[in-house]
């Protein structure tokens, strides 16, 4: 959920805190005084905060009510059915960094609403020397995205992985960041309705056993990694065996990190003889 420290910005008249949170408690949110001072920190009217509070108890994520969801300390712009970016992915962040920390070419695979991009390009230090490049194969997912990576001087391409991105970055790619889809289709809907109801499919269905667009991304890396580049990319305690046997089916290096806290696992690729 976003950072339980409100804007600077109070809302502009006096807006029943009490009420709301009381319905945001009857609905079953865990953390209903934290998300109570944001909706009416956001909310610029009665009647607003009014449609807020609604959308918020019948089950819309918190993020998408306020319009906005904290990754690493930004505010990230996130939209109605684009997927809201998880606390655990800072964990990707902080290893891509960790592993390629003079990288000047960053590429966000199947971005979203370019989280991971802005991120990245924000703890390398731009605007500066990161080129910063994002692609997603949903419409919906590049035009937020693009909001998110201009302060940056980002790009964001439209397409399917590798084919929405220009030519000119093969081989110079340095972080190859791909939050990519893991969940197996059969289990798509044991998601919490949050998630199911409200973030797009292809965000979310990895295939039959939540690996075939890990898969993919690996399979094509190498011909876009820089000497010394990697690729890192999120998956599941369960999945990450088979991940890292495709990352070195695909002719790359591989190594799993874990953070325990966070519920995160993520594999990291490097091309062999770099």
């Amino acid at each position: 959920m976003p950072s339980l420290s409100p804007p600077s910005s109070a809302s502009p008249s006096p807006l029943p805190q009490d009420s709301v949170v009381a319905a945001l408690r009857a609905a079953g949110c865990v953390f209903a005084e934290d998300e109570a001072r944001l909706i009416l920190a956001a909310a610029r009217t009665p009647d607003e905060l009014a449609a807020m509070v609604d959308r918020r108890v019948t089950g819309v994520p918190l993020e998408l009510v306020v319009g906005w969801a904290e990754f690493r300390g930004l505010r990230i712009a996130v939209e109605p059915g684009v997927f809201v970016p998880r606390r655990r992915t800072e964990f990707l962040v902080e290893q891509a960094v960790a592993a390629a920390p003079d990288a000047s070419v960053v590429v966000d695979l199947c971005c979203g609403s370019g989280a991971v991009g802005a991120a990245l390009a924000a703890a390398l230090g731009s605007p500066g020397p990161v080129e910063l490049h994002a692609a997603d194969i949903d419409p919906a997912a590049v035009r937020c995205a693009r909001r998110n990576v201009a302060p940056y001087g980002g790009r964001v391409h439209t397409g399917d992985l590798f084919e929405a991105l220009p030519g000119s970055l093969r081989g110079r790619v340095g972080i190859l960041a791909a939050n990519v889809p893991y969940v197996p289709t059969d289990e798509v809907g044991l998601l919490p309705a949050e998630a199911r109801d409200h973030e797009p499919l292809v965000a979310l269905d990895g295939g039959p056993d939540g690996l075939d667009v890990l898969r993919r991304v690996a399979a094509g890396a190498h011909r876009w990694l820089a000497p010394g580049g990697c690729l890192l990319i999120e998956t599941s305690e369960r999945q990450a065996p088979t991940a890292l046997d495709a990352f070195t089916g695909s002719g790359l290096s591989a190594r799993l990190v874990v953070s325990e806290e966070l519920h995160a696992n993520v594999v990291i690729g490097r091309g062999r003889n770099r």
